[in-house]
């Protein structure tokens, strides 16, 4: 039987969401406990790969496993045997074939920017000092809609076949004193958002022109764009899948 996860996760102390030698990861973390509690090796899926220090506010994963419980009592006795920086929100039974990645039709990240220093948001937010001209920032958030190929903003040698992505959402907008950027597509490319950020910051201090994004964009050479802007305040929010993967 196939068996969704549904969970949730500060990413400050971990390498990212993916399994890796000699790094503590969200994925390695999660298996030990389902391993442990279920009495065989269990390896799960990610609906997708969060990088060292971004933050999981929604994330789904899948696993196998021909051992019956009760789904209720693994959600319990899995936040327990979690850190208190995992939070396992419902496993539920799915499809035979439903793929915790392949089968996502969109995916949400949120950025947060403060532009006003905070004894106590600094590990949540990305504190800008200079003055940002916000209306610029909307206006190159619009152009990304123009394109499809993103590759200026991948990670170098990274094993992709396309660099394609439908961009569904890139909003700014302010919230509790907070500059915020949301942006929602079908699959996202490795440090692209941070990429995205980076540069739409560049032309909100005046460094970048707003019509400099298009040649940017066309360059597919991720020197063109703009620096990676810290991942601490990055969240993935929101994954959507079709409604009949549950069973």
């Amino acid at each position: 039987m196939r068996y969704f996860i549904e969970l949730s996760y500060n990413g400050a102390a971990y390498h990212g969401w993916q399994k890796q030698p000699k790094a503590i990861s969200v994925q390695e973390v999660i298996e030990n406990a389902l391993s442990l509690l279920l009495k065989e090796t269990v390896a799960i899926m990610g609906a997708g790969r969060t990088d060292t220090g971004v933050h999981g506010k929604q994330m789904f994963a899948h696993f196998d496993t021909d051992i019956v419980f009760n789904e209720v009592n693994l959600t319990f006795k899995l936040n327990s045997f979690l850190p208190k920086d995992i939070a396992i929100q419902t496993v539920f039974e799915a499809r035979a074939d439903a793929h915790a990645r392949f089968h996502a039709l969109s995916r949400t990240y949120l950025y947060r920017i403060t532009m006003q220093k905070s004894a106590f948001n600094f590990e949540n937010a990305y504190y800008v000092k200079q003055p940002l001209d916000v209306e610029k920032m909307k206006e190159a958030s619009k152009i990304l809609f123009q394109y499809k190929d993103f590759q200026c903003f991948s990670k170098v040698n990274t094993d992709v076949k396309t660099y394609n992505c439908d961009i569904m959402q890139a909003d700014w907008f302010f919230e509790n004193n907070e500059l915020h950027f949301v942006i929602k597509a079908d699959r996202f490319l490795r440090n692209m958002v941070r990429a995205i950020v980076g540069t739409m910051v560049q032309i909100g201090l005046g460094k970048l022109e707003v019509d400099d994004l298009h040649s940017i964009i066309k360059s597919k050479n991720r020197r063109e764009a703009g620096f990676s802007v810290p991942a601490h305040a990055l969240y993935l929010t929101t994954i959507e899948y079709p409604n009949d993967i549950k069973i």
